[in-house]
């Protein structure tokens, strides 16, 4: 996983480095299109910025969770439960996501049981997965943001450059011999609804691109941190033995026979009362 997290990270920041260069020496023309309609494009690149920012985070919330699993799958991390916060983070327990993992292996460990069975190990899996897909519906909300926040000035400007153009035929008349004067003067407000538009469009898919490829970074590094818990796990993970199995399905077998049992002795009581 870390080099899968040092490939995801680096990445992440040259894609990141690239688009500010860009960014810097396009800026004429950048300033240009987003002062089309300042508010709305604004909005869309703070959210933009903001979806880098919450990539980066996410990412480097990984490096703990992973050397805490390389240190407690390498018999180092405390079996101890810690009382407090800060004993937590010095105890060998992990941030957030493998926490929940960590107190109940922990606990294992404290009762020097070195094995877990096969149920318990897919429950953990499954609980680390459904946080890291938590995880992930961040980001993929601020990518729908970003194309709805496009679309949405795309049809604003629309409107506007409609309404413009209904006021413009309007208002013409060819009669006038300034006509050609009204043309430019009216022709202003339809060109800056086109303008709206094309900008909060453009804007709008570059920035759901940028938090989209960021977030498939961070998913990769989650899915390798996920993968070594996994063989992590399944080196700890004990199979039941046939005479377990042998000895459960009796069990099961025996209480069938009891159940079945219990309902005649049920159906005769209710026969006896409805006689």
């Amino acid at each position: 996983m870390n080099s899968k997290f040092h490939g995801s990270l680096n990445r992440m920041a040259l894609f990141t480095a690239l688009i500010i260069v860009g960014a810097v020496l396009a800026r004429h023309d950048l300033l240009r299109i987003a002062s089309a309609n300042i508010w709305l494009n604004g909005i869309i690149l703070g959210t933009t910025v903001f979806g880098v920012i919450v990539a980066f985070t996410d990412i480097f919330k990984l490096l703990p969770e992973y050397k805490w699993m390389k240190r407690f799958f390498a018999g180092s991390a405390q079996a101890k439960e810690p009382r407090s916060r800060r004993s937590d983070s010095e105890g060998g327990l992990p941030p957030a996501t493998l926490r929940p993992i960590a107190i109940m292996l922990n606990k294992a460990k404290a009762q020097r049981k070195n094995f877990v069975s096969a149920p318990v190990m897919n429950g953990f899996l499954g609980l680390i997965q459904n946080r890291f897909e938590d995880q992930r519906d961040q980001l993929r909300y601020l990518s729908n943001t970003l194309i709805f926040l496009g679309l949405l000035g795309t049809f604003w400007g629309l409107i506007h450059t409609i309404s413009g153009f209904a006021d413009f035929v309007g208002v013409l008349n060819f009669n006038d011999e300034n006509v050609m004067s009204t043309m430019q003067t009216q022709l202003a407000h339809p060109l800056a609804g086109m303008g709206t538009a094309f900008s909060a469009s453009l804007l709008g898919l570059a920035g759901s691109l940028i938090v989209g490829f960021l977030n498939l970074q961070t998913t990769i590094a989650q899915n390798a941190l996920f993968r070594e818990l996994e063989e992590n796990l399944a080196e700890k993970t004990r199979l039941p033995k046939q005479t377990e199995i042998e000895a459960g399905e009796s069990n099961i077998n025996a209480a069938v026979k009891d159940l079945t049992a219990a309902v005649g002795k049920l159906e005769k009581a209710l026969t006896k009362i409805k006689t």
